[in-house]
Formats: structure tokens, sequence, C-alpha cells
């Protein structure tokens, strides 16, 4: 049994863009998300208080795990070909690098987090469907976890 119980296994997602830090972490928490997995590919963002150190502190101040995994980061090609709007090439090099042996162990690793207590997968879009981190999702509920929630801050 683990310190989260029966909420072992649970799946969000959310999207920073537009949101206030403040409201990204009560949202976090109201949804009870023990970890957050960062799946940017370069945990950095213009915004100071989304750069992966500065994150990492606010969350555990807030008492929310951090983890960054770059394996299940979109790749450089891929985030050229959306933002060329492309969206053929960015599902190919995404499919490609969850298929690598980085991609796998990343999966894994997340899929181990997840089984300790609901985690959720974080990304700049703010719309599930416009991220790869919805991508990322499927390939975890298809390892036994729960159908993804997205959380909106």
């Amino acid at each position: 049994m683990t310190a989260q119980g029966e909420k072992a296994g649970v799946l969000f997602t959310i999207g920073y863009e537009r949101a206030a830090l403040q409201g990204f972490v009560a949202a976090l928490k109201a949804a009870g998300v023990a970890t957050l997995v960062d799946v940017r590919d370069q945990p950095w963002s213009q915004r100071p208080e989304f750069r992966r150190d500065a994150l990492r502190q606010h969350l555990l101040e807030a008492g929310i795990g951090y983890v960054h995994i770059r394996a299940l980061g979109n790749p450089k090609e891929g985030r050229d070909a959306a933002k060329a709007g492309d969206v053929e090439a960015y599902r190919r090099h995404m499919d490609n690098r969850l298929a690598s042996t980085d991609g796998q162990a990343g999966l894994v690793k997340a899929a181990g987090i997840a089984r300790e207590g609901p985690i959720c997968l974080m990304c700049y879009e703010r719309d599930p469907a416009h991220c790869h981190r919805s991508r990322v999702a499927d390939d975890l509920v298809a390892r036994g976890l729960g159908v993804p929630g997205h959380l909106f801050a």
C-alpha cells in the first residue's frame, strides 16, 4: 500500500501557458497531486517561476514532489515541426522519442512514480490536445494507469 493508498496510479496533465504560479500550484494541490512530472525536453521557461529549479522549490514548499524526465519531452525537431504546422512530422518525432530506449525508460520511471501516488504531467501548452503530454499520458494509460484528467490553472 502506498502513502496515497487508493489514489496510486492517478494521472493528470497540466500546462502552464497563461497560468499564474499561485493558481497553478493550487490546482495541483486541489487535485491531490503528489508529484509533478515535468515532461519538457528543456525545463526552461521565459517565465522564471516555471524554470526547473524555481518550480521545484515552489512545489517543495507546497508539499508536492518534482521530477524532470527529459526523455518524455518533445524533441527540438518535433517542436519545430509543430510550430510549422506539420502535425505528421511532429507525431513521428514524438513517437520515435517515446519508442527509443531512453523514452521507454522514461515511461517506466513515470509509471513507477505514479504507482506511489497521483502524478501530473506538465508542459507549456494549456490545451492538452495541442501538447505532446497527451501522447505521453496515452502511453502511461496503456501501462495500466488510469485515464488522465486535465487540470487548468
